[in-house]
């Protein structure tokens, strides 16, 4: 029964990580879908904000199983150990995604990955070092069809950047600034230790480079299309970074889309234009999807009212 650790539909596999399995029904006749769509959410993301995600991609894409990890804040002071994300690996490969799984060989896996914020993106880096300890050399002959969404980031993390997101969390005026407190010391603590035995304490302090890796997770690649959304708004995510980081990827031979909204807050874009949203992400799965048939063009053309900007 959905109560408050839970997300309707899903069940719970492990602290913040949720699965919706579909992976009974006949997929089949279904060659055009994600066979797993894989959500990241950004840090302290509530249940009631992912669920409009999670209800859109069921609509769009009902044969599609989920898996939703959220971020929780304790994650910046506290080491993301190897059992944290293993939930998530045992569901990947239970849903066929993984080599150790008996029909792994049977059939292409189709992953739509969508990643928001700096605390999606440090799950989602992580999971990706987790899985290439595991599976190492293995994974570089993986043929997945897999398309990559980037939703407010990524962006360099730094000191400035983290009060403001524990700023937008925390409601309570006088909470906020205890917590702000709290922060700004757990961060001087930690990056005094860095300068001090010279190895890295700040786990947020790479994720920008880690981004920038085309195999971020072992079944991408150059091949993988990346959608990246951002806006001019956005004070957490500054668009001017992550149009650099799209602008690098580009010249490292990857696959770039970068669409530019206005007036939306950080990690609000599909709350602002929902239809604008919804109808990019479709975009981009076809875009996958028509490099796994081999076709040069795609066969759907995007809808005249949208107008992408394209690196």
């Amino acid at each position: 029964m959905p109560g408050v650790h839970y997300l309707e539909g899903f069940s719970m596999i492990g602290p913040g990580m949720y699965l919706r399995d579909n992976g009974e029904k006949d997929q089949g006749s279904d060659t055009t879908s994600p066979n797993v769509i894989l959500i990241f959410g950004w840090m302290g993301a509530q249940r009631r904000y992912l669920r409009n995600y999670t209800h859109a991609y069921t609509e769009l894409y009902p044969n599609a199983s989920q898996i939703v990890v959220r971020c929780n804040p304790d994650i910046i002071w506290s080491k993301i150990s190897t059992i944290r994300l293993t939930p998530v690996i045992d569901a990947l490969e239970a849903l066929h995604c993984l080599p150790s799984s008996e029909s792994f060989a049977q059939r292409r896996p189709r992953i739509l990955t969508h990643v928001f914020s700096g605390g999606g993106s440090l799950q989602m880096t992580h999971l990706g070092h987790m899985l290439q300890q595991k599976y190492g050399s293995v994974s570089a002959q993986w043929s997945f069809t897999s398309a990559l969404i980037l939703d407010s980031c990524p962006s360099t993390v730094n000191f400035n950047t983290l009060k403001l997101t524990f700023s937008a969390m925390v409601q309570n005026p006088i909470i906020r600034p205890v917590v702000v407190t709290f922060i700004s010391t757990v961060y001087f603590i930690r990056f005094c230790l860095s300068l001090l035995f010279g190895k890295r304490m700040m786990l947020v302090s790479d994720i920008y480079a880690d981004m920038q890796n085309p195999r971020v997770l072992p079944w991408m690649g150059l091949h993988t299309p990346r959608l990246y959304l951002f806006s001019r708004k956005d004070r957490s995510s500054p668009w001017q970074e992550v149009m650099h980081h799209a602008e690098t990827a580009k010249e490292l031979g990857m696959d770039v889309r970068c669409e530019l909204f206005e007036e939306s807050d950080h990690v609000a874009h599909m709350r602002a234009e929902p239809e604008r949203y919804w109808t990019l992400v479709q975009e981009v799965w076809v875009v996958a999807i028509s490099k796994e048939k081999g076709e040069q063009r795609i066969s759907q053309t995007p809808p005249a009212q949208w107008r992408r900007s394209f690196l």
